[in-house]
């Protein structure tokens, strides 16, 4: 069983449900999915340019990354519906939280010039999206075998119904966020 998850349920569930006043424990937000997701702009080119990054974003989460295409034509990017113009993957449950883990004790130490994350990235329902700008950052990823390097968006979506309660939650999992 994952640390954090443990941490959450034992300690954080308490100390939130003190803090807002929480009368049942169901009310108290936690942590929904992690969404790794990367967009590809030459993707809809050269649809070569996508397998190392599927391979690369599927490694770094421990699960399958799926590809996604365009829902509508927009002729100003040149990109026809059903066009490949990103990969994406979902988690949840255990590997959300192992994923987790990893990411902040980890990945975050290896950021260049790392102070904290942006604390008004939240989008006003409790979620909260970063952007990194390159994958080798994680420790999977081994840098002589790298083909593209690219960055991605990570977003926390939480059941959290306003930002204050999103970051504190964001907070007692172990985010540290630039002070303003």
């Amino acid at each position: 069983m994952a640390y954090i998850r443990d941490l959450y349920e034992k300690e954080i569930v308490p100390k939130l449900k003190k803090q807002f006043k929480y009368r049942n424990i169901h009310e108290v937000p936690k942590l929904k999915k992690i969404i790794l997701h990367v967009g590809v702009g030459e993707g809809s080119r050269d649809p070569k340019l996508l397998e190392p990054i599927v391979n690369d974003l599927s490694i770094i989460a421990g699960q399958k990354a799926v590809i996604t295409k365009a829902k509508k034509a927009i002729s100003n990017f040149k990109i026809r519906k059903g066009m490949p113009i990103g990969v994406r993957v979902t988690l949840r449950g255990e590997r959300m939280y192992n994923f987790l883990e990893k990411f902040l004790y980890f990945a975050v130490p290896r950021i260049r010039d790392y102070g904290g994350f942006n604390s008004k990235s939240f989008d006003g329902a409790g979620n909260y999206t970063l952007g990194l700008t390159e994958q080798l950052i994680f420790p999977e990823i081994e840098k002589d075998k790298i083909k593209t390097v690219f960055g991605m968006d990570i977003t926390f979506v939480t059941s959290a119904k306003r930002d204050d309660e999103a970051k504190v939650l964001l907070e007692q999992l172990g985010m540290a966020f630039k002070r303003e």
